[in-house]
């Protein structure tokens, strides 16, 4: 473990001097590349730099405590100094293996969510419209940007399907572990006899693809415009701005009707499609690498039911982790956060288990 520490630490002194030269400056592009690695071994270095201090002041005090020269005051210093390092020693040697834990590679992605209402009719477009506010409301908390790429709403305010984007550093990392069937619990509006109905939507979340990890034939393209539908006044009726794309190949359908432009809504559908193809392709990749792993807390599966939204007891459950908070109305303000860290907490130690099995 320490020697990798050594290779990261100097890698990092070398990219902290190499963010300031000419070269990488004046190219964005490797720039970028400089600081997302500078970035990614920053909190590594940093905590191995307090472990080798908490080290080093170990063995000074040790020296100081042999050394019968030292004064009364000065050894009974040294003595406390040696107790608080080697107290801290363990959890700073914990909190590295956790560091050093194999990354995401998405991780610092951006992130494109699509949300579907499911079983449940107009009550499950409703609980769509409310894990949509849901996501709102945390990306304002997180400092996240987030864009509408395509909605479709229901005569009651509610949604049969909506796809954003989340832009921001580490948004994949907390919002991957959203993917699934998302369950509630209520009297729905619809339901004039009080009784508590059981609907779903489901969340799909896929890491912005960047143009150059997928390469699409125009040819395989089928493109089609039409006029948009929902909210948006008289523009709606006037002008076939929305556009739907097919991958003939994989049959993959992408609408996009959020903007006026008929070229930015391509564009937009194009992020989408290009985000598809890189999940599907990194799901095939993970299954043929990795099929009998379980260091993940989920499959990410849409299929798989993660977390029940319970109105009449104000309680949300999120299944995998087995996780019950009765604080109902505050996830559906946006405070997930300590649901998600849940989730991370249970991810790392599943690995942390599996590269002990391993060892």
């Amino acid at each position: 473990m320490f020697d990798r520490l050594e290779i990261f630490s100097k890698r990092y002194e070398e990219l902290e001097k190499r963010m300031y030269q000419p070269d990488v400056v004046s190219d964005p592009e490797t720039y970028r590349k400089v600081m997302q690695e500078y970035s990614s071994l920053e909190p590594i270095v940093k905590k191995y730099r307090e472990y080798k201090a908490a080290k080093e002041t170990v063995e000074e005090s040790l020296s100081i405590l042999s050394d019968g020269t030292s004064d009364e005051e000065i050894r009974e210093l040294a003595s406390i100094e040696l107790e608080d390092a080697k107290a801290a020693l363990p959890a700073l040697e914990e909190e590295l293996k956790i560091l050093l834990l194999p990354k995401d590679p998405n991780d610092g992605r951006n992130v494109i969510v699509e949300i579907r209402s499911g079983t449940g009719g107009e009550e499950s477009s409703l609980f769509a419209y409310d894990l949509f506010r849901m996501y709102s409301m945390y990306c304002e908390k997180r400092g996240f940007k987030l864009e509408i790429i395509n909605e479709n709403e229901t005569g009651l305010g509610g949604l049969k399907e909506v796809s954003f984007l989340v832009a921001g550093q580490g948004a994949y990392s907390r919002f991957k572990f959203e993917s699934g069937t998302h369950r509630v619990q209520r009297v729905p509006q619809t339901e004039s006899s009080g009784r508590i109905h059981t609907s779903a939507a489901t969340v799909a979340v896929l890491p912005e693809a960047d143009d150059v990890e997928v390469d699409i034939n125009p040819n395989d393209l089928e493109i089609d415009t039409f006029r948009s539908s929902g909210a948006g006044g008289q523009h709606i009726n006037k002008t076939s701005s929305a556009i739907r794309i097919t991958h003939k190949p994989t049959g993959m359908v992408v609408e996009c009707q959020d903007e006026r432009s008929q070229y930015k809504n391509k564009d937009k559908a194009m992020k989408v499609l290009k985000s598809r193809l890189l999940k599907m392709e990194q799901d095939k990749q993970n299954a043929s690498i990795a099929s009998d792993r379980k260091a993940q807390v989920g499959s990410g599966d849409r299929s798989e039911k993660i977390r029940t939204y319970n109105f009449p007891q104000s309680r949300v459950t999120d299944h995998r982790i087995g996780l019950t908070l009765y604080k109902l109305e505050d996830i559906l303000n946006g405070e997930i956060d300590e649901i998600i860290d849940a989730l991370v907490t249970a991810q790392r130690a599943e690995q942390l288990k599996e590269n002990i099995n391993q060892s």
